[in-house]
C-alpha cells in the first residue's frame, strides 16, 4: 500500500440520537464515527461498496437502518468514504485500516472488533480479513464477490459485455477501449433496454448465460459493467482482460458466435494491477460469515460460492461459512437479517458455535466441524 497513514482533519463531535457523531478527514478520505451512548467496549469496522465518487457524510445525516443495527446492540461503528472512487481496493484499504488505528489511539483499543460491507465492500471485508488477520476478531461479507478480481471481472463482466456486442453491435462503445466520458446513465440503460426489448429472442439468450430474470435488470447490468470497464481501464492504465483463448458456449450456436466474436488482447501492466488488488488466499485466521440474496444480477452467486474452495486450498474451510437469503436484488438484504447475522457471528466468535451455511431462516443449528 502506497499511501501513508496519518494527516488528520477533525469537524466537531456531535450528538445524534443519544450517539456521538464525529466526522473528519484522513489523507483526503472523509470519515464517520458513530459511539452508542451505552458503548459496550465493540468496533464494528464498515467499508462502503462501488462509488463513482469518494464519499462523504453528514454528520447530521441518520445512519442507514442496515447499519444502525450495530450501533443499536451498543458497538462503536467507523465508516471510511475512501479517497477515491471505482474499484479502490487500494485506497480502501488503507484508508480504513488508518481510521481503525486512529479510532484506537483516541479512544482506546476495543474489546472486540468486527468489519463488514456491501458488496465492493464485502469484498474488501474479505480482503481486511485476509490482510490483517489477527486485528479482526470476526467478519461478515455482505453480496461481496469473493474470488480472485480478474476471474469474475473477466469471465463475468468482460465476457457478458463481449456476448452483448455480438448479439447487439454498435449499442455500447468497444469493452477493451470504453471513452473516458461514457457514464452509467439512465438515458444509456433506456437505451440498452430499448435494444433487448427489440430483439426478444437475442435478449432471452443473454439473460440464459447471464443469469438475469429480465431486461430491466440485463440492462441495468450491462450498463453499469460498461462503466466499470470504463474505470478500470484509466485506473490501470490499459485494458486487464484477454479472451482470445475463451471459448463461448451455451449459446443457440457456439460455433458461429466463437467465429465472430470479438477477440480482445490485455495489457500485461494493467493485469498485474488487478491481481494485485485483489487475489483471495483464503488465509483467514478468525471467523467470516457471508450472506448473499438467493438471486443477484450484479454480484451472481457463482461469484461468492468459490471462496468456498479457495479456503479449502488454504485449510481455512472450517472458518468460513455462507449463506442466502431469499430476496431478488443486488444487496437486497434486510436490516432484521443483517442483525441474525450478525448475532450468529458474535456466537461463533465468543463460543465457537459455528452457523449454518445455506438458508439463513434456517440456520438456527450449528455446523459440525
Amino acid at each position: 500500500m502506497k499511501r501513508v497513514l496519518g494527516l488528520v482533519c477533525l469537524l466537531p463531535l456531535l450528538a445524534l440520537a443519544d450517539n456521538k457523531v464525529e466526522v473528519g478527514d484522513i489523507n483526503g478520505a472523509r470519515f464517520r464515527i458513530d459511539q452508542p451512548e451505552k458503548w459496550n467496549g465493540g468496533l464494528v469496522v464498515y467499508c462502503h461498496g462501488y462509488s463513482p465518487t469518494p464519499q462523504g457524510f453528514d454528520p447530521n445525516g441518520k445512519l442507514n437502518p442496515i447499519l444502525q443495527v450495530f450501533v443499536d446492540q451498543g458497538y462503536a461503528l467507523i465508516q471510511s468514504g475512501y479517497a477515491a472512487g471505482g474499484w479502490a481496493i487500494q485506497e480502501a484499504v488503507v484508508d480504513t485500516e488508518s481510521l481503525r488505528r486512529y479510532f484506537v489511539k483516541k479512544y482506546g483499543a476495543p474489546k472486540e472488533t468486527y468489519v463488514t460491507g456491501h458488496s465492493m465492500g464485502g469484498f474488501i471485508t474479505m480482503v481486511m480479513m485476509e490482510t490483517y488477520p489477527t486485528v479482526y476478531d470476526a467478519g461478515m461479507p455482505l453480496c461481496g464477490p469473493l474470488a480472485p478480481t480478474t476471474w469474475f471481472m473477466a469471465r463475468g463482466a468482460f465476457d457478458g459485455r463481449v456476448l452483448f456486442d455480438y448479439y447487439f453491435p454498435g449499442v455500447l462503445p468497444n469493452p477493451a477501449k470504453i471513452p473516458q466520458d461514457f457514464r452509467n446513465t439512465k438515458d444509456v440503460v433506456a437505451k440498452v433496454l430499448a435494444a433487448l426489448n427489440g430483439a426478444p429472442e437475442k435478449a432471452a439468450i443473454l439473460r440464459r448465460r447471464d443469469g438475469t430474470k429480465t431486461n430491466e435488470d440485463l440492462a441495468g447490468t450491462v450498463t453499469f459493467i460498461t462503466d466499470i470497464l470504463r474505470e478500470l481501464q484509466a485506473r490501470t492504465g490499459g485494458n486487464p482482460f484477454d479472451n482470445r483463448n475463451v471459448i463461448y458456449n451455451g449459446t443457440p450456436d457456439d460455433n458461429a458466435v466463437n467465429g465472430a466474436v470479438g477477440r480482445y488482447e490485455s495489457d500485461p501492466k494493467a493485469v498485474a494491477y488487478m491481481r494485485a488488488f485483489y487475489t483471495p488466499t483464503g488465509r483467514i485466521q478468525k471467523p467470516m460469515l457471508a450472506i448473499h440474496t438467493s438471486y443477484d444480477p450484479v454480484v451472481p452467486t457463482w461469484i461468492p460460492n468459490m471462496y468456498e474452495s479457495i479456503a479449502d486450498q488454504a485449510g481455512t474451510s472450517s472458518l468460513f461459512v455462507q449463506q442466502y437469503v431469499k430476496h431478488d436484488g443486488h444487496c437486497a438484504i434486510t436490516p432484521q437479517e443483517t442483525a441474525r447475522g450478525f448475532s450468529q457471528l458474535r456466537e461463533w466468535k465468543s463460543s465457537g458455535v459455528r452457523p449454518k451455511g445455506g438458508d439463513q431462516a434456517t440456520s438456527g443449528g450449528v455446523n459440525a466441524n
